[in-house]
């Protein structure tokens, strides 16, 4: 998924939401002084009338906001898009969410076994997670070649999620479970130790300016908070166009003690035939990009315990 890159810094929004609120608090209602007629509904000088709760676009299918007030803000590598959802997609959406939809919540463990069984019996699949999925189609292709293998697939984006559940539909997919919200909950609370048998983030955003590298999800933060939840020997799986993100996405996994690269020489991996190609990787080699693919061993380390670490890491 390219997360999109032009978000405010949570920071700088709360900042000004606080002076916003201290000017409102310390200025007298000019309405009020200016003999203005109050706005409908409410007094000069009163506070305003919340509005009331929207709807939810689809009852049932994936929470707007799963985590809620109970999770701090932090930096995020990704910005929900709003795009139209079709009438297919929230079809999808309505019908299959309740079945093999997922709201990240960070209330709860969960079983693995549970999650990708058929409600009468465990699944013993090995389970791979996949962080940011677009619009599905590549996922949808893995799980087809690999139907032994579980995906537990993550995404914010309401139309891919939409779709994605309608292709495993259509093809028979049992394997695939779609996860709305931020994967550094789910990473941080919700998945057991040794849990994942792999890990893929395929062509994340690359926030390419200078000042929005700290959003980037492959950081030394994120590496230590992942590790936990993967068995020794999971492999983890990057894949970029951007070649300075490529750059630092070696850098950091090289030097993170918990990985070692898969290739004798040290450097990037040939694309693996397990991964599709995908749409933005499309768009990167039409503009003459070269996409990088990075494959790490998680290690097992003597004395590492799997407590996860502060939250540090972006959301993602």
């Amino acid at each position: 998924m390219r997360e999109a890159s032009r978000a405010a810094e949570p920071a700088e929004a709360a900042r000004a939401f606080e002076a916003a609120g201290a000017r409102a608090a310390a200025e007298p209602d000019r309405a009020a002084e200016s003999g203005r007629a109050p706005e409908s509904g409410r007094a000069a000088g009163g506070p305003r009338a919340a509005r009331p709760q929207a709807a939810p676009r689809f009852p049932g299918g994936p929470s707007p906001d799963p985590a809620g007030s109970h999770h701090e803000r932090r930096i995020r590598s990704f910005q929900p898009r709003r795009s139209r959802v079709t009438t297919s997609q929230g079809d999808a959406l309505r019908r299959l969410w309740p079945v093999w939809g997922l709201d990240i919540d960070g209330l709860r463990t969960l079983d693995l076994g549970e999650l990708f069984g058929d409600g009468q019996k465990r699944s013993d699949k090995p389970v791979v997670l996949e962080i940011g999925f677009g619009m599905g189609e590549a996922t949808a292709r893995m799980a087809a070649a690999d139907p032994d293998t579980g995906i537990l697939a993550v995404d914010v984006h309401t139309p891919g999620q939409g779709n994605l559940l309608g292709l495993a539909e259509r093809n028979g997919l049992t394997n695939v479970r779609v996860a709305n919200g931020d994967a550094i909950i789910l990473l941080r609370e919700m998945l057991p130790p040794a849990s994942l048998d792999g890990l893929r983030v395929y062509f994340p955003d690359p926030w390419p300016k200078p000042r929005h590298h700290k959003r980037r999800l492959i950081q030394p933060d994120f590496l230590t908070l992942a590790a936990p939840s993967l068995k020794p020997g999971a492999i983890l799986h990057c894949a970029t166009d951007w070649e300075p993100y490529a750059e630092q996405m070696l850098e950091v996994l090289t030097a993170h003690p918990d990985f070692e690269n898969t290739q004798p020489d040290g450097g990037y991996a040939p694309r693996p035939d397990f991964r599709p190609h995908t749409r933005f990787e499309g768009q990167g080699l039409r503009k003459g990009h070269v996409v990088h693919d990075l494959l790490f061993r998680r290690v097992a380390r003597p004395g590492a315990t799997d407590a996860r670490p502060g939250a540090t890491a972006p959301e993602a």
